[in-house]
């Protein structure tokens, strides 16, 4: 007498779901990781947003999820692949079907919802290479994926080499892609230097904030900044990596200059992947050079306050009242 087993188990239940749940997280990793690769490739020249450690943070992520998601999918599909050959019946598993269905409807909705906005954009003459590029990867990763899920449900052979070759396929693919993609950012000892120097850069825009201020309520420059601290500054003076206090040096009544040590290069085209930019009509400094551009190695920045810009400009007072200083001697 033939030895079968339940139509559906727990055991089932817990592989399907499983090997469901990780091919969704692969095709979410490998279109994160495609669209950071486009951002890098192909700026939006209408909506410039640089290359930062956010943008090698998302491409980490995406990597991340595809070398875990992807080795797991395909060791649950070969045990499942091998149940299937032992019980053939279980290929008519509602669960099995429920979930590859669904996984259907995701990516059929997912293929007409892109074409919408393509035509969409397109008629609104915002189709820009980056976008198109990114609706391609959508759109060709959700087709591929209705595709093979098609031909599984209905395939009726017990035995076939087609998921192996395609597997071998989407891991040869995802390798390549991690491997470009980490080609492109540098490596992570570089994408660390770049965060120290973020965050060196964050400290410099801080403490000239500060100083901006302590002018603006004693109409007078700090001799040092540990003078800062007079106002309530609790910010970091110091290098986050080496613990060496900032370099500061006053140049007149109204400029000071600001010195750090960098690893790595900044770029003017690159600024706006930073805050805090610096200019007399946001924020009553001129900084040179504009933006904190920087080459590697130990670099300055020159400013000067502008005194028309802080003329009535309210400050707090030790009570947190807000108050226009008077200026000193008058």
């Amino acid at each position: 007498m033939e030895n079968t087993p339940p139509k559906e188990t727990a055991k089932d239940t817990f592989l399907h779901l499983l090997s469901a749940a990780m091919i969704y997280l692969s095709v979410i990793g490998f279109i994160t990781l495609w669209w950071q690769i486009i951002n890098f490739l192909v700026p939006d020249t209408l909506n410039p947003q640089g290359v930062g450690s956010w943008t090698y943070n998302t491409l980490i992520r995406g990597a991340s999820i595809l070398v875990v998601a992807f080795p797991v999918h395909v060791l649950i599909s070969r045990i499942i692949g091998k149940d299937l050959r032992g019980y053939p019946q279980k290929r008519e598993s509602q669960v099995r079907k429920w979930l590859w269905y669904i996984t259907l409807f995701i990516s059929a909705l997912t293929v007409i919802v892109d074409l919408m906005v393509l035509i969409f954009n397109y008629l609104k003459g915002d189709l820009t290479s980056q976008f198109f590029l990114k609706s391609a990867v959508i759109l060709v990763t959700a087709a591929a994926l209705f595709g093979y899920y098609l031909w599984d449900l209905k395939k009726r052979e017990a035995v076939s080499g087609k998921p192996k070759k395609i597997a071998i396929i989407a891991a040869v693919l995802i390798a390549i892609s991690v491997i470009y993609g980490f080609s492109l950012f540098g490596s992570p000892a570089s994408q660390r230097n770049l965060r120290f120097d973020e965050q060196r850069a964050s400290d410099l825009q801080q403490i000239q904030y500060s100083v901006a201020n302590y002018w603006q309520q004693k109409q007078k420059l700090p001799a040092s900044l540990t003078e800062l601290g007079v106002l309530g500054y609790y910010g970091n003076i110091t290098d986050p990596e080496t613990g060496m206090p900032y370099e500061y040096t006053v140049k007149g009544e109204l400029s000071f200059e600001l010195c750090a040590a960098f690893k790595t290069e900044f770029k003017q085209k690159e600024a706006t992947s930073r805050n805090g930019f610096s200019a007399p009509a946001t924020t009553g400094v001129v900084t040179v050079p504009q933006n904190w551009a920087h080459a590697a190695g130990r670099a300055c920045f020159e400013s000067t306050i502008d005194p028309a810009f802080f003329k009535n400009q309210a400050v707090p007072d030790k009570a947190g009242n807000m108050v226009v200083p008077v200026p000193i001697g008058k």
